[in-house]
């Protein structure tokens, strides 16, 4: 558990670290809001297409080696960030970054769910809800741990701080995750000839042009959405056609619930990284805190959100944790339209202990879904779409701070912001609401444990 749950948090936790870093970021290097955005997106664009690709690696070849790749390459950003001399190479310590920590979650689904196949028993509800607390809970924290570095060392220590945790992460890699052994020379060449390169390639460039287009939506950048489909129409035939398909696209349309999740977690996504960093820069820019009490206004946010994940965590239903995670980010995003500039410190306070019911409810659903939905032999490909989707949904919402906030992070633009999160926070609820699949997933699983219990 101990390496699953460190290389698993190191993507979270540097995709909302950033949040409090943007702004001493954007002064140190006389940036606005609408270029310091590039450090979000950046990373997400990174691990939207890492995600996969290293997943299906992991498929092919186990979790041992990509992990370890992984965790020196987030070490060496580590370094590149702290000495970054100006936004262009930080910018790129974060590409690094992004790729670096592609490995730790799909390593983590790939060993729970071949732990459960070797033993024929399914894994204790326990193990996911603990992953699910590492890979999106714990996110909540990186706002509280990068105020608390910025006051201590300034923000390039909130880069620096993934030095120790690579050493760390190599350590008990190397030490606790199992052993894959190496493939015969023809039996590696054989796999690497599976590895589906075009269809990767076309699915990378798709990902781009979607992202260069909602980073500064215009008239005259129109044809990036026509290179995305363009882009989008080749990926499905080359999928469609390969021996050994990137992502088998024939099951994965034949399989409409894993779909729909993976649907619902882009607008999940939506809402939350557009909360946690169009919420955490209006609390400096807009409200007047410093990077640090920014950071520890987030602390109520992690502690509920933990406390939510590990009491609901004892159920592996989903339905009922979606339905009542819509409705609190709903509720929230309705909350924030009340902020102004001189709201009471009680106030923001209430208001992400509201959103910390959704952020634990909803993660932990997300990955028991597609835990129950996704084919087994794609497990790590598949855990790595839901990051993909889920990171798509953090793209957007750092297109939507950009657009909302301008050059700088007032309550008018925050008000405009919830609007946008309100609106697809009932679509949410809505793809939710309307998802007959979802009433299966997970019940046979309490059923058993019921049984066993009264036994």
């Amino acid at each position: 558990m101990a390496p699953m749950m460190l290389g698993a948090a190191l993507n979270p936790v540097n995709s909302s670290i950033i949040s409090v870093s943007l702004v001493p970021i954007g002064a140190a290097f006389g940036a606005p809001p609408s270029r310091t955005a590039w450090l979000i997106s950046a990373l997400y664009l990174a691990t939207a297409i890492g995600q996969p690709v290293v997943g299906r690696l992991i498929d092919l070849f186990g979790p041992r080696r990509l992990f370890l790749a992984g965790t020196a390459l987030t070490g060496v950003a580590g370094v590149v960030g702290m000495l970054a001399p100006n936004l262009g190479v930080l910018i790129a310590a974060r590409v690094l970054l992004g790729f670096g920590t592609c490995s730790g979650y799909p390593a983590a689904m790939y060993l729970v769910r071949s732990e459960a196949r070797r033993t024929g028993r399914e894994s204790p509800a326990g193990v996911l809800t603990a992953l699910a607390v590492t890979t999106q809970t714990i996110a909540v924290v990186g706002p509280s741990l990068g105020g608390l570095l910025i006051g201590v060392g300034g923000w390039r220590a909130t880069l620096a701080v993934n030095i120790p945790l690579a050493i760390a992460g190599l350590f008990l890699g190397a030490r606790r995750i199992p052993a894959t052994p190496a493939p015969p020379r023809v039996d590696g060449r054989r796999r690497l000839a599976d590895l589906d390169l075009p269809g990767m390639g076309l699915f990378a460039v798709g990902l781009v042009c979607l992202l260069l287009f909602l980073m500064n939506p215009g008239e005259g950048d129109w044809y990036l959405l026509a290179l995305v489909v363009v882009a989008g129409a080749g990926f499905t035939w080359r999928e469609l056609r390969a021996r050994q398909p990137f992502i088998d696209v024939r099951v994965l349309g034949g399989n409409r619930p894993l779909l729909t999740t993976y649907v619902r977690a882009l607008l999940c996504y939506v809402v939350t990284y557009a909360f946690l960093y169009g919420y955490t820069q209006w609390t400096e820019e807009g409200r007047g805190l410093t990077a640090s009490q920014a950071g520890l206004a987030q602390v109520p946010l992690f502690a509920t959100a933990i406390v939510v994940s590990a009491v609901s965590g004892r159920h592996a239903a989903v339905r009922g944790k979606l339905l009542v995670g819509a409705v609190g980010q709903i509720t929230a995003c309705a909350l924030l339209l009340l902020l102004h500039s001189d709201s009471p410190l009680w106030m923001l306070l209430g208001i992400v202990v509201v959103l910390g019911v959704p952020q634990g409810l909803n993660s932990l659903a997300l990955q028991n879904s597609v835990y129950h939905q996704a084919d087994a032999e794609r497990m790590g490909s598949s855990a790595g779409l839901l990051r993909t989707f889920g990171y798509l949904g953090a793209i957007v919402a750092s297109a939507a701070n950009g657009a909302f906030f301008g050059r700088r992070a007032d309550t008018g633009g925050l008000h405009h912001l919830a609007v946008f999160m309100l609106a697809v926070s009932v679509l949410f609820l809505l793809v939710t609401l309307f998802d007959r699949s979802l009433r299966h997933v997970g019940e046979q699983r309490d059923a058993d444990a019921g049984q066993t219990e009264a036994r």
